[in-house]
């Protein structure tokens, strides 16, 4: 966030690299005493309170000094937006899925699912519910269920059937524009929603392509479940197709999220889902959703401020310039220090907002287009998340399943996320690929969101 040069400094990174020790410290410990979720059982905002107060004890200067430096870094205007543009998400999740929107979305698609292609049909809809609603663990919360019956009466290995559910549900939960990951990517990185959703598309269509194909050839059921029909309103559907394309179209994305929460609304309220004061408390219980990573974006922004300012970012990023020389290289940084704080974190919203301001530092040195550094912080982050067996999505999904399946089992099977790392480094290593999807983005002028 500063921008004058500051001399680098290990001691200004001690701060960060408390808050990760306690963090990964705190999951690996409660994991090994069985507990379940561990690695979320510490809030971040906690972890990261730690490191805030290992800076002020550790950073020369007044406490003044060091308090209006850590308030500059929470109310930075990167930060504040963040946060607003979180809490209308939050809202619109929440006020959708209590009108029904979840619900007749998923059984939309299960209605309509030829029973020949279960494992492709549990892709596209756990694409679509991910892509919808903005987050992975919602879609595998609502699918998984129904998938392990699925998987039961079809003969298709429970394994595939569960990889199926988690590449659909990372799917969307990378491609989202309301997926806290995407709002992160794209804030820290100061680029629009629809551009990175773009050049991410551009890089997640073929890996999903290759995914949908190899579950058609291997995905067939020995036994062909009988058809089912569920209960679906298709009218609830529409407030998540109204806010992608808004949100594609390059429509403020404030006016976007907050027009998906009146329509949302205003199908309730039509169909007798909420009285005006429910609709306010959904509202409210969607803000309320969002109050772990409200704090810990500004928690970490106040903390990245004075790390900035005392050097700990210009030591990393001396550092990685050593192993970096050109702007390949600097790609493949960006997403390798993303990917890697995930594995350690367990949770890739956490790992873009520590390496935002590396990455955009880093993109700026080695003239890395910044809609590429947001989707690649968002892509590396997410094919983590998502094969990581330490993850929620993970835990939760294979807790479903009852055992039945190991991590060791699911791991192979999820092609959506091996294909779409194999698709990244393409993408990274052919400059010409990258210079023609910039090109083509920049024919039609984006409108600043």
């Amino acid at each position: 966030m500063l921008e004058n040069q500051v001399k680098a400094s290990f001691k200004g990174l001690i701060p960060f690299i408390v808050f990760i020790v306690i963090y990964l410290g705190a999951g690996m410990i409660l994991q090994s005493q069985g507990v379940e979720l561990a690695f979320y059982q510490l809030p971040g905002p906690v972890a990261a309170a730690a490191g805030i107060v290992v800076a002020f004890i550790l950073f020369k200067g007044t406490i003044e000094e060091k308090f209006n430096t850590f308030l500059e870094g929470c109310g930075h205007q990167d930060i504040m937006t963040m946060c607003i543009i979180y809490l209308l998400a939050g809202a619109f999740a929440v006020v959708s899925k209590a009108m029904g929107g979840v619900d007749s979305t998923v059984n939309l698609g299960i209605t309509y699912i030829p029973p020949h292609y279960i494992a492709v049909g549990l892709f596209v809809i756990g694409a679509f519910i991910s892509t919808a609603t903005g987050t992975s663990v919602g879609a595998i919360v609502a699918l998984g269920p129904i998938a392990v019956g699925l998987g039961e009466k079809s003969g298709v290995p429970m394994a595939l059937i569960l990889a199926a559910v988690m590449g659909g549900a990372m799917f969307g939960d990378n491609l989202s524009v309301i997926s806290d990951t995407t709002i992160a990517a794209t804030k820290t990185q100061g680029v629009e929603m629809r551009d990175k959703f773009r050049i991410n598309l551009f890089i997640a269509a073929p890996a999903a392509i290759i995914t949908i194909i190899l579950l058609f050839m291997f995905g067939r059921p020995d036994v062909v479940p009988e058809a089912m029909s569920y209960d679906f309103n298709i009218v609830k559907v529409l407030p998540y197709v109204f806010v992608l394309v808004m949100a594609l179209i390059g429509i403020n994305v404030f006016v976007v999220l907050a027009s998906g929460v009146l329509l949302s609304g205003i199908i309730g309220f039509a169909y007798g889902d909420f009285t005006l004061l429910t609709f306010g408390q959904q509202v409210y219980n969607g803000f309320t959703n969002m109050t772990e990573i409200f704090i810990l974006s500004m928690l970490t922004g106040g903390m990245a401020q004075m790390v900035t300012k005392q050097g700990g970012i210009q030591w990393v990023i001396e550092k990685i310039q050593t192993m970096v020389v050109g702007t390949k290289s600097a790609k493949f940084g960006i997403g390798m220090l993303v990917g890697l704080t995930d594995i350690a974190v367990a949770n890739n919203t956490v790992a873009i907002i520590i390496n935002g301001e590396i990455a955009k530092q880093l993109s700026t040195k080695y003239e890395v287009d910044g809609r590429e550094s947001a989707a690649f912080l968002d892509i590396f982050s997410c094919v983590a998340q998502g094969a990581i067996p330490h993850g929620a999505q993970m835990l939760i999904l294979l807790g479903f399943a009852k055992g039945a399946v190991s991590p060791t089992q699911l791991m192979p099977l999820l092609w959506y996320q091996i294909l779409l790392f194999i698709f990244s480094v393409v993408y990274i290593m052919m400059p010409q690929l990258s210079k023609q999807v910039l090109n083509f983005l920049d024919k039609p002028q984006s409108k600043k969101a």
